[in-house]
């Protein structure tokens, strides 16, 4: 029994840039920890190394195993090209899933050397592609490596018709852990995390970087009643500028960085509403962690972010508009629906769903 149980078993490898957190990267992660135990799942990560990234994103260590890393320069590497085809030489996938361009460039050209017969690739964003390089150089690689392609948004799809003319690109909606994102106690949450209890709790999460505009959400935190306070959650390269502008503005009893947290569901629970102010998104996942946990999102109209908020009470914000980020929060506090976005999720973003969607399309491949 265990014999032919192991003959059955299928052997899929991730090929993705780097394992930093981040939604892809999360989203990765997930595809591996929620797979059937009829599948072997590996992670590849072109750049880095094992003991940094785990040291940097503390998730990592429970797949330890199940990860490699192959510290890739900086630039075009046919080192790593050689690399993957001894990797996929000795592993042989059955299955080899690429995670944007560059992933897309060395593993599917070593998959299609080692004529491994399932590819997998999948866009979780689609403006690198007005690069005119970088959508040359994509239509090279789908031309040779001829993947199943997927995309995670309605969006990008019609973005990588036009684009490519690729024959049969399917859908995959991007998924959360809906039993570990769920609605608890505010005022518990609140407690735990250690904020104010008494205050109107506005959150933001993800990478402290400059593409997603947490400067502009701290800019309109004067132009919002007194009694509001922002949460920010993450770790970044703009953390200092950031905490300089809270100090500029004298907002320093309104603002609270967080720094990395283990335990975001706590994060998202303690909250009233949830802001994400970004200049680019493909297919962000903090919304919908903070919808799946009960709470009201407001996003910027960027990317496929559009796609993850529940019609009935979640806020598009005009990208990189303070006055309008201010506005679409005033409209949200004063004006409350009585309505939990969490089933919307439930319904479009499931991880356990989405697993099992990849998981078909690799069986019928």
């Amino acid at each position: 029994m265990q014999d032919t149980l192991y003959k059955t078993k299928r052997k899929v490898v991730h090929v993705v840039q780097h394992l930093s957190l981040g939604g892809l990267e999360n989203l990765t992660l997930d595809l591996l920890d929620f797979s059937q135990p009829s599948y072997e799942v590996i992670i590849i990560s072109l750049e880095g190394n094992k003991r940094q990234a785990i040291l940097n994103w503390p998730r990592l260590k429970k797949f330890s195993n199940q990860i490699i890393f192959l510290d890739k320069p900086l630039g075009i590497s046919f080192r790593i090209l050689i690399d993957l085809n001894k990797i996929f030489f000795y592993l042989k996938p059955d299955i080899v899933h690429t995670h944007h361009i560059g992933p897309l460039l060395y593993a599917g050209l070593a998959a299609h050397l080692l004529n491994i017969r399932v590819k997998i690739h999948t866009e979780h964003d689609v403006w690198h592609l007005d690069n005119y390089k970088h959508r040359q150089i994509q239509k090279y690689l789908l031309k040779i490596c001829k993947p199943i392609l997927v995309t995670n948004s309605n969006k990008a799809k019609k973005t990588l018709i036009e684009k490519f003319s690729y024959p049969n690109i399917i859908t995959i909606k991007n998924g959360i852990d809906c039993k570990k994102f769920q609605p608890a106690s505010k005022i518990l949450a609140r407690k735990k995390m250690g904020f104010p209890e008494n205050k109107i709790l506005i959150g933001s999460s993800g990478r402290l970087e400059k593409i997603k505009g947490h400067d502009l959400i701290i800019r309109a935190i004067p132009l919002l009643p007194k009694n509001i306070h922002l949460v920010i959650a993450g770790q970044g390269t703009q953390y200092k500028n950031l905490n300089n502008l809270v100090h500029k503005l004298n907002l320093n009893k309104q603002v609270t960085f967080t720094g990395l947290l283990n335990n975001m569901p706590c994060f998202y629970q303690s909250l009233d509403l949830f802001c994400l102010p970004s200049y680019l998104e493909g297919y962000p996942l903090s919304p919908l962690e903070a919808q799946a946990c009960g709470i009201p999102c407001a996003i910027s109209n960027v990317g496929s972010s559009k796609e993850t908020l529940c019609p009935n009470n979640g806020q598009l914000i005009e990208a990189n508009n303070i006055l309008e980020i201010t506005k679409v929060l005033k409209k949200m506090l004063n004006n409350p629906i009585n309505i939990n976005p969490r089933n919307f999720i439930l319904k479009n973003n499931n991880i356990r769903t989405i697993v099992k969607q990849y998981e078909s399309l690799a069986w019928r491949a």
